[in-house]
Formats: C-alpha cells, structure tokens, sequence
C-alpha cells in the first residue's frame, strides 16, 4: 500500500526538479518592460467596451449606500459634465452623498481614511487635493450637484468620500 503513494510522490518531484530550474527563467527584455507599462497606463477594465463614449454623465446616490452606475467611458481632454442627485430619504448628516473623482494610481482605502476627518470640507481632505480630478459638494436627500471637468486617457476610480460610503460607492470613468 505504501509504494502506491511513494510513486507518484516521486513522479512529482522529478516533474518539479526539472521545470522549477533557474534556467528556465528569461530575463526581461526593453520591449517586455514597454508592453507591461503601457498595458498598466491604460488598464483594461471589463465591460467597458460595451459602453457607448458620452460626456454627459447622470449618476445617483441612494439611501442603499450605491451609485446606480459604476462604469462610464468618456472621450478624454474634452468636458464632461456629470450630475450627482441623490434620491435617499435620510438626513444629510447620516447619509449624504458626494462624487470624488481620483485621479489613477491614488490609494482608495489611504484616501477614505483621510476623508473621514474632513467633515468641515464636505468630506474632501485638503491634504489630499492633488490625489482629486474633480468633485461634487456633498448632498442631502433630493439634492443634485453639476460638476463639468476635463480628464486625460486614464482609468479614474470614483466613490464617495462620506465616512464609510467608499467601500460601497465606487466605480471608474475610462477615458479614451
């Protein structure tokens, strides 16, 4: 009964020994370097090219803790004009809203913690303003924000910054 296990233990580690060689490896070339970087400036995010490219974005906040859209494709270094209303019924205070757009490569979760403790600024820190593309002021039940605002090609991620809220209320704009 043993032999059967010990076979195909050493079948194993033979087939391990002779792949997991340092030989095996190649060194990165110039052109590898090139391709990985350029995918990673313009991430492919799932979906998007399903989406028709509009500047005009329409996107709601609700009492649930979700934006009703959480993908937008948009033509970049033209304007975008987006509108956050927020149809929740609670009071500001406990469930307001608003729309911090990121620029690319800006920590969600470092950024959420920094927002908590700017509740006199509509929950945007101001040591964090450089990390911001663009945001709507912070609404109450019924209340809507226009914003208009030019983005380069990227991938901006987009939450709310009320304390709380950015775990849930998050989404990308792909700008093409």
């Amino acid at each position: 009964m043993k032999k059967l296990f010990v076979l195909p233990a050493i079948a194993i580690a033979l087939t391990m020994a002779a792949c997991g060689g340092s030989d095996n490896k190649t060194t990165t070339t110039a052109t590898e370097e090139t391709t990985t970087e350029e995918t990673a400036s313009t991430e492919t995010v799932p979906g998007v090219e399903k989406l028709e490219i509009s500047n005009t974005i329409a996107i709601e906040g609700n009492d649930q803790m979700k934006f009703d859209k959480e993908l937008f494709r948009v033509k970049a270094g033209e304007p975008i004009e987006l509108t956050l209303k927020n149809v929740g019924t609670l009071p500001k205070e406990s469930m307001g809203h608003n729309l911090v757009v990121l620029k690319p490569g800006v920590d969600v979760a470092t950024f959420g913690g920094e927002a908590t403790s700017a509740a006199d600024n509509d929950y945007i820190p101001k040591t964090s303003l450089t990390s911001i593309a663009a945001h709507t002021k912070l609404l109450g039940p019924g209340e809507q924000d226009k914003i208009t605002f030019t983005l380069d090609k990227g991938v901006y991620t987009f939450i709310c910054s009320f304390p709380g809220h950015f775990g849930m209320m998050q989404g990308k704009i792909v700008a093409e």
